[in-house]
């Protein structure tokens, strides 16, 4: 065993802590909240780690991303997530796929391949896409909801899909996965009501207002993801 891991075999054990190197973990959007999550796992001891996203680093990014530096800008989240991680633990596993996962190119990417997926990503339609397939394959996943115009980290919890309520998105996801017939979803969501933004930044004038955002909502949503799926793979 690394001395990396140490801490964490101390306090789990070690036939929990092998369990952890042997799962396989996909992570769709590498954002401001997947980006914790893929960090958390590999610092926990997850070998094994796929990442899903098409965007590159923006400027706009910095504010809350892990992997958002000036350094860093214009590059592939996957690809910078990646040396991250291998960068934390070099015998780790990381396929980084620079793509927008839809109905469309769903059928090139296996689920069976996975033990867990963690939906991080805010088009609502790749989140349903997911999570069926998820659902058919019988693979555990947990979605993470709307983290954009809240400040209070407090406010999040984990729990089923439709015991939610206050977050607009997953108002829309329960409506959505009923008419498909899922019946449960673990999901991390915000019960804080949504912050109204009713001004516009002076260079934004001819744009749509995208979502604010602050460095300890979507970051704490990580890392709480991530504290689950380690829970779940333990008990199981």
């Amino acid at each position: 065993m690394k001395n990396i891991f140490l801490r964490t075999q101390i306090l789990i054990g070690e036939e929990n802590f092998k369990k952890l190197n042997k799962s396989k973990i996909a992570i769709f959007g590498v954002g401001g909240v997947g980006s914790y999550v893929a960090e958390a796992l590999a610092r926990a001891g997850i070998f094994n780690i796929s990442l899903f996203d098409s965007d590159t680093i923006d400027e706009t990014n910095i504010n809350r991303q892990i992997i958002a530096l000036h350094s860093t800008i214009g590059q592939n989240k996957v690809d910078v997530m990646k040396k991250r991680i291998l960068d934390i633990n070099p015998d780790a596993e990381v396929c980084a796929n620079v793509c927008f996962y839809s109905k469309e190119n769903s059928q090139n990417y296996d689920f069976f391949d996975y033990d867990y997926i963690i939906d991080a990503i805010d088009t609502v339609s790749s989140k349903l896409e997911i999570i069926c397939n998820a659902n058919l394959k019988g693979v555990k996943t947990i979605s993470c909801m709307g983290t954009g115009n809240k400040l209070n980290p407090k406010m999040l919890e984990i729990d089923d899909i439709y015991n939610t309520s206050i977050c607009p998105l997953a108002k829309i996801m329960r409506h959505e996965l009923r008419k498909r017939g899922i019946k449960k979803l673990k999901v991390i969501y915000s019960k804080e009501p949504p912050i109204k933004i009713a001004h516009k930044l002076k260079t934004d004038d001819t744009k749509k207002i995208p979502p604010g955002s602050v460095s300890f909502v979507p970051s704490v949503a990580g890392i709480m993801i991530a504290g689950e799926v380690i829970k779940d793979i333990i008990e199981e």
